[in-house]
């Protein structure tokens, strides 16, 4: 089964996309998803964090306290890390898991910190999600209620930009416009089903600009 690791910045439109694909049919393993089941409670990734992070992680039901937790470790990047080095390595596993388990012709796998986590070795390709950065300042004040200060220094927190773009194999440019967002959608659907699939050594290919 191919693997196309589906990335991009915040407020880029990831789940836009990935929601295209699996309306065709494309099965969807999305590492945030992955990480909020190994949190549930009784889970032994929970206990971690609560043991190098203490009670106040959680809420009133004993489960994750996400908000209070991001707001922890966006301050501290030690904490960060360490809250990485709990995650990360089970994320990864049960990512593996779940590919190993595919009879589909190929799988997204969604991973939005793919430049910045190094996961690149799950993927046999990388389609970014690209958005101008007023776009994604707009959509993130938009989605989360945040200040446009705010939305600034999460953008600043992630790779940049050219980062990401430097391990696209395939690019949607998405600052919009959904009647294109479909058409980028359906035509990199077609290149990576069976006797269409690109050659790895490639290079990255734009949606918009397809030849097919």
């Amino acid at each position: 089964m191919l693997v196309i690791g589906l990335t991009g910045g915040i407020g880029s439109g990831k789940t836009a996309v990935s929601d295209r694909f699996a309306r065709l049919g494309v099965p969807i393993i999305d590492t945030d998803l992955l990480a909020r089941e190994l949190v549930e409670p009784g889970q032994p990734a929970l206990a971690d964090i609560v043991a190098e992070f203490g009670p106040d992680c959680l809420d009133s039901e004993g489960r994750l306290h996400r908000a209070c937790l991001r707001e922890r470790v966006f301050a501290d990047p030690a904490g960060r890390r360490r809250l990485e080095a709990i995650l990360h390595p089970r994320i990864r596993a049960l990512a593996r898991e779940r590919i190993v388990g595919g009879t589909a012709p190929y799988c997204l796998l969604v991973i939005p910190l793919l430049a910045e986590t190094g996961m690149t070795d799950l993927v046999d390709r990388v389609l970014v999600v690209d958005a101008p950065e007023a776009e994604q300042v707009r959509r993130v004040m938009a989605r989360d209620g945040v200040a446009e200060e705010q939305a600034h220094r999460i953008l600043a927190a992630q790779a940049s930009r050219r980062q990401r773009l430097a391990l696209a194999d395939e690019i949607v440019e998405n600052a919009g416009d959904l009647a294109a967002l479909d058409h980028q959608v359906a035509t990199l659907h077609r290149h990576y089903l069976p006797g269409c699939c690109p050659d790895p050594t490639d290079g990255h290919l734009t949606a918009t600009a397809a030849p097919w």
